[in-house]
């Protein structure tokens, strides 16, 4: 392991104006959100959707890296350039998803474990030769009256360290990506509670099993209101709450926290990222890693439609522009307005 290479990939993830886009949606996730446009899910379309997203011009002034799913790293923009080497050659680099979903959990009433461990050795040195640098693995948490229970918060960290283990052996970074869902009525206190604990038991893991924190990335969830409770919380006590469980929970080393936008609309999260950096300096660096926040207007503006490519294109170079703002903490409402008349 090139303890080094490692340290540098992970701060070059996490250099500063840049983020994350997640662009590693299963076949079945993919398919949910080109329904959603009246788009037949085949190898072809899921392939154009993707290189529509890698080939925006300048989007690598705000973007850092790029999660792929198995099928897209195989896979080659229409002038066949296979993906990774597209994204390298942008200077953007190409990372991997490599768990393989969330399970139920045995003798729990409705946890998830996440799977994939098997193989995953071999996977990982295949995943290397063809062009990533990085792995991202997601493990899933409930809250209610008994959840997340202690089994499931712990089985879930000892599996993500022995994923981010078997990366750094592999010489790939690990984002470490453990998500409190925030389904539910849930207040925000309830929330920084789960999120702390499920933190706690992670880098307890993460330290057992030998990681070097400054070759890792932390993904999580931001600590909110359930997405049904009557009282939701505002941007500033999201900001305040989120950065007191960091504060508490995430060693300094760790380069950098590459937030999850979850089910939160694309301004939201671009506004809850923005005043969490709008009260630093943090002892890492506070970016993104969004899916959905980053992709939604693109997906809805180019409708599968060739001659909508270069709108898509533009929704999706203005979110991560906007989410670039959000790093340096001057990130303002009015500038997706002012983008709108422009």
């Amino acid at each position: 392991m090139d303890v080094q290479q490692l340290q540098s990939t992970a701060q070059a993830l996490v250099v500063e104006g840049k983020g994350i886009l997640a662009a590693d949606e299963s076949t079945g996730t993919i398919k949910k959100r080109l329904d959603s446009i009246g788009v037949e899910s085949t190898e072809e379309t899921r392939r154009a959707y993707r290189e529509l997203l890698f080939t925006t011009e300048g989007a690598e002034e705000f973007i850092s890296g790029v999660i792929l799913y198995d099928e897209t790293i195989r896979q080659s923009a229409s002038d066949g350039t296979p993906f990774p080497k597209l994204l390298a050659s942008k200077g953007v680099i190409p990372g991997i998803k490599v768990d393989t979903g969330a399970k139920p959990l045995a003798l729990t009433d409705g946890e998830t474990i996440t799977e994939g461990l098997d193989g995953l050795r071999d996977r990982l040195e295949e995943y290397r030769e063809l062009g990533a640098r990085f792995a991202k693995w997601r493990a899933t948490y409930s809250i209610a009256h008994d959840k997340p229970s202690e089994y499931c918060v712990w089985t879930n960290a000892h599996a993500l360290a022995r994923y981010a283990a078997l990366c750094q052996e592999a010489g790939l970074v690990p984002i470490v990506e453990p998500e409190v869902l925030q389904d539910g009525t849930h207040t925000i206190a309830e929330s920084r509670k789960a999120t702390g604990r499920v933190l706690q038991a992670v880098y307890t893991e993460l330290h057992d099993q030998r990681l070097d924190f400054r070759g890792t990335l932390l993904k999580p969830n931001m600590v909110l209101s359930g997405y049904d409770a009557s009282d939701r919380a505002s941007a500033d006590e999201v900001a305040d709450v989120t950065l007191e469980c960091l504060y508490k929970h995430v060693p300094a080393a760790v380069p950098g926290i590459v937030f999850l936008s979850g089910g939160q609309s694309d301004e939201d999260a671009t506004a809850h990222l923005n005043a969490m950096n709008a009260r630093g300096p943090h002892p890492w660096q506070l970016s993104f890693s969004y899916g959905r926040a980053l992709q939604a207007p693109a997906l809805k503006a180019w409708g599968g439609k060739e001659e909508s490519v270069e709108a898509a294109q533009r929704a999706y170079y203005h979110r991560a522009k906007m989410n670039s703002a959000a790093r340096t903490g001057m990130y303002a409402p009015e500038m997706e307005r002012q983008a709108v008349t422009a």
